[in-house]
């Protein structure tokens, strides 16, 4: 059963990855993006948790972490300047209603992925404190986008208010008080309203960073917060009442509160690295001339039958318009 939900976090990182890519890259592409990022994600994990032994219950690190700036190192390689001036990409009544189904089951489904390898008193923990942080971050999502930008914006709602399950994620079996895990929902969610409005344009502006989805606002930056959470709560976890052996570091060769929270840094650092040299070499190896590209980004036409489609010769060069002539 363990090996299956580990699998499922590794599936999780790579729909994570796919959030920065999708629209940009044909299926081809996509499969053997995947194959790439689970030889380091696997890689990441091994070092992280057997090596390191950090503590990441709710993969903050090791699955949205890797995920997230797996896929944005890859991004750069897919027409990254005509991919933001694409008239295509562009969300409609229908996909703003679809996506909101998948919040829903995420919202309802996000304990139980956080707490899935966790038994008893834990596994109660990670639930409670995973719904308290996702609660906490909808109100911060709402209340940031209504004071701060006017209006309530269903991309941004949408995203926001998971924000809280990805930066609880590490410190989800952690956290003893209500009221902390809230206040990491909280400035989860505020954290990923404000990178949807501000930071992605600004991050698309200075440094071409074409991001589909908006993962680095909903997985990337909430998650280096989480890890940076689970540190600090680790650092002052002392006097919490966790058993003996709760953490792996903790009385082991010396081993304190401390290490294990410099543990937890490391960790990400590592996650960090290995995410980023593997997307960009997979990107670079997946973006080659013999891969074929897409005609019309963020289109299906050359992936779903049904679906009209328009040869490459229709497209007027460097945009995604099409000419009037059509099959």
């Amino acid at each position: 059963m363990s090996s299956l939900v580990v699998a499922d976090f590794a599936a999780g990182s790579a729909m994570i990855t796919f959030g920065a890519l999708l629209g940009k890259c044909n299926l081809q592409q996509l499969m053997f993006l995947v194959f790439w990022e689970m030889i380091f994600q696997g890689l990441n994990e091994a070092i992280g948790a057997k090596s390191i032994k950090a503590v990441d219950m709710g993969g903050s690190m090791f699955v949205h972490a890797f995920g997230a700036y797996y896929g944005l190192a890859a991004s750069f390689f897919f027409q990254p300047t005509r991919a933001s001036k694409s008239s295509n990409m562009k969300a409609s009544h229908t996909s703003n209603a679809i996506a909101a189904v998948g919040s829903i089951f995420l919202w309802m489904y996000w304990p139980s992925f956080n707490g899935a390898l966790a038994t008893g008193v834990t596994q109660h923990r990670v639930v409670v404190n995973t719904v308290l942080a996702i609660a906490s971050s909808c109100v911060s999502a709402a209340a940031v986008c209504r004071i701060l930008f006017g209006k309530l914006e269903m991309e941004v709602m949408l995203n926001a208010t998971l924000a809280g399950g990805v930066a609880i994620g590490s410190a989800a079996d952690i956290m003893v008080s209500p009221w902390s895990t809230m206040l990491i929902g909280f400035l989860a969610g505020i954290l990923s309203a404000v990178g949807f409005k501000k930071i992605g344009p600004f991050l698309l502006e200075t440094m071409n960073l074409h991001d589909t989805c908006g993962v680095h606002s909903l997985h990337g930056m909430p998650a280096v917060f989480g890890a940076i959470v689970s540190a600090i709560a680790i650092a002052g976890a002392t006097e919490k009442g966790f058993p003996d052996g709760y953490f792996p570091l903790v009385g082991v060769d010396g081993g304190t509160y401390s290490t294990q929270a410099g543990a937890q840094i490391w960790a990400l650092l590592v996650t960090l690295g290995l995410s980023i040299f593997g997307g960009v070499t997979g990107g670079f190896l997946a973006s080659l001339q013999f891969w074929q590209p897409v005609h019309a980004l963020f289109k299906d036409d050359d992936h779903f039958d049904g679906v009209v489609h328009h040869y490459p010769a229709d497209y007027k060069e460097g945009t995604d318009e099409v000419y009037e002539h059509e099959e």
